[in-house]
């Protein structure tokens, strides 16, 4: 595969504060190391200087970033070039990043906020991709969606949110089976998420929810692992996200009345 061939540049399609703490990035940064014969080369958007440092010291053979506003649709175009100036090619896209008001809130029919949720957390995760498409097909690389349970099962008081991870989750499931059957060798994997103790999890859901949440590192290093093995999908936490997702298909009503008693919709304004 031409992904060991050379040395590994990875793109981090805006990782923005939502997920990754600089925390989460060491663990997947040393994970990526453990699958790869050779040291790879970063490069982020929109992450602070100490992310940066912090790669390098965990073995990175280089790492820098671009500042990108991802509502912007120019920002796109300036990250992909970039990257093409810096890196020369690419194998990874990583898309994880998150914006416009996303917090929790009872939907009050602002179309301002859908807008700008579905151009931060689906529209240019599109854009990137065509943008970087090309660039991915040479190296028969692979493209790496953060997506969500708001993706597969719909979430109250997020519900602008959960509409892009819907789109999101069908853009890049149609893309890969686009991919097979143009036997073009790019690999998609969606990784689908719970609840995740991310600095900004914690803060946006504080008192609202009532669920326990997930460890950040060890949800970075399974996202990097089904990347780096070309996985379909990605579900963490596993056993709890699955088993709500098979018991979607057979009994939506129990699972739509297990959901409600995970929120304090007292407390959501």
């Amino acid at each position: 595969m031409a992904v060991l061939k050379i040395l590994v540049p990875l793109i981090i399609g805006l990782c923005a504060y939502y997920f990754y703490s600089p925390e989460s990035v060491s663990a997947g940064t040393t994970k990526i190391a453990s699958h790869c014969d050779y040291p790879a080369n970063l490069y982020f958007s929109s992450f602070p200087l100490q992310v940066v440092q912090k790669c390098l010291e965990l073995g990175a053979s280089s790492a820098g970033y671009v500042a990108a506003d991802m509502s912007n649709f120019t920002s796109p175009q300036k990250v992909i070039e970039e990257t093409k100036s810096k890196l020369g090619g690419l194998d990874f896209l990583v898309l994880n990043h998150a914006g416009g008001d996303v917090g929790f809130h009872r939907f009050k029919g602002n179309m301002e906020i859908v807008k700008s949720s579905m151009t931060i957390n689906f529209l240019s995760y599109v854009h990137l991709t065509s943008l970087a498409l090309h660039m991915l097909q040479e190296s028969e690389g692979s493209i790496i969606v953060l997506s969500s349970m708001s993706g597969r099962i719909g979430s109250p008081f997020i519900t602008e949110y959960s509409a892009a991870k819907f789109a999101v989750e069908g853009f890049y499931s149609g893309l890969r089976s686009e991919m097979r059957l143009r036997k073009i060798n790019l690999a998609v994997t969606v990784a689908v998420l719970g609840y995740i103790d991310t600095e900004t999890a914690m803060r946006e859901v504080g008192n609202k929810m009532t669920l326990v949440p997930s460890s950040k590192e060890e949800c970075a290093q399974k996202i990097v692992q089904g990347g780096v093995l070309r996985h379909r999908e990605v579900i963490y936490p596993y056993w709890s996200q699955k088993f709500v997702l098979m018991l979607r298909d057979w009994m939506p009503d129990v699972v739509d009345q297990l959901a409600g008693k995970s929120y304090n919709v007292e407390n959501i304004s």
